[in-house]
């Protein structure tokens, strides 16, 4: 049975196809511990292609290389010919089916370059987030820094650099529709702190993100009929950096640290601008701990 049979395809706009898998009670990739599963199925993860006639830009590679084959291959039954890829930032779970458009121009901010060149080996043999490897993992072959904007067809791209979940972040913005494409910037239930000692900086860019105004926003972890509908609102960025911000003030308030997180985003959750996943959970405790341990490495 594939490991795509729960991959849902949608247009939450006219020019934009969401390729969302994961959610999916009992669904697992490998019955084995996996990074797939823990950081990406059991979240829900989508990637996106924008297309305009026969071009189409793939913004993330999904989580395998199964994943990225079935995305190439329904574009191309659309009379797509030309790819080009964008990555968000340089997770696993957003570059793991790359060597299917090995073929194309993969495009990155130059800091995703240097993280993948660093950890390229251990990618590469499993041993920096253990299985699946992603062999060969396929680098960047274009950079930029802070920002490049791209047109396809009559359609123009602003890829925005900013330092949000990890200090390597990429945002796609169609200034025209006001469509964001968050990456990882964003999530629904709640972000995933990767780099607690940047959390200052994450909420200055999150303000960044908001100034943008945007109509609609499309995150690759969040609800997939949300997603399907067309994505979040504005109201996204301003609970994501009220809870960035809540997390920095329970480094010092045990009452915070102990709550869990239904109760600590109670407030975003009844104005509709977070929406309560019981699988974020676990993330939201683990950045507590990362929290913790950030405060006691540096007091």
């Amino acid at each position: 049975m594939s490991i795509t049979r729960h991959m849902r395809i949608s247009n939450p706009h006219p020019n934009i196809i969401a390729f969302y898998d994961g959610r999916v009670e009992g669904h697992r990739f490998s019955p084995e511990p996996n990074w797939v599963d823990s950081g990406a199925l059991a979240l829900g993860i989508a990637s996106y292609a924008i297309v305009s006639s026969s071009e189409a830009l793939i913004y993330d590679t999904h989580i395998s290389n199964v994943h990225a084959s079935d995305i190439r291959g329904h574009l191309e039954a659309m009379g797509i010919t030309k790819f080009t890829v964008v990555y968000s930032h340089w997770h696993l779970d957003h570059v793991a089916g790359t060597e299917v458009f090995k073929d194309c121009v993969i495009i990155s901010n130059f800091k995703t370059l240097e993280h993948l060149t660093a950890k390229k080996s251990v990618i590469e043999d499993g041993t920096l987030e253990g299985l699946p490897v992603i062999a060969p993992l396929i680098l960047p072959t274009t950079t930029f820094s802070d920002g490049l904007t791209l047109t396809l067809g009559n359609i123009e791209v602003q890829l925005i650099q900013c330092n949000i979940h990890s200090d390597d972040a990429t945002v796609l913005w169609l200034p025209a529709q006001r469509i964001l494409l968050a990456g990882d910037t964003l999530e629904d239930t709640v972000t995933y702190v990767g780099e607690p000692d940047h959390l200052a900086t994450h909420v200055k860019d999150l303000a960044r993100l908001a100034a943008l105004n945007p109509l609609h926003i499309l995150p690759n972890h969040g609800d997939p009929d949300i997603i399907a509908a067309g994505g979040y609102p504005a109201s996204f960025i301003t609970a994501t950096s009220d809870y960035v911000t809540k997390l920095m003030r329970a480094t010092h308030d045990e009452t915070l640290a102990t709550m869990p997180l239904q109760a600590f985003i109670a407030e975003q959750i009844k104005a509709g601008s977070l929406h309560y996943f019981s699988a974020y959970e676990d993330v939201h405790r683990s950045n507590i701990e990362m929290l913790h341990l950030d405060a006691t490495k540096v007091g």
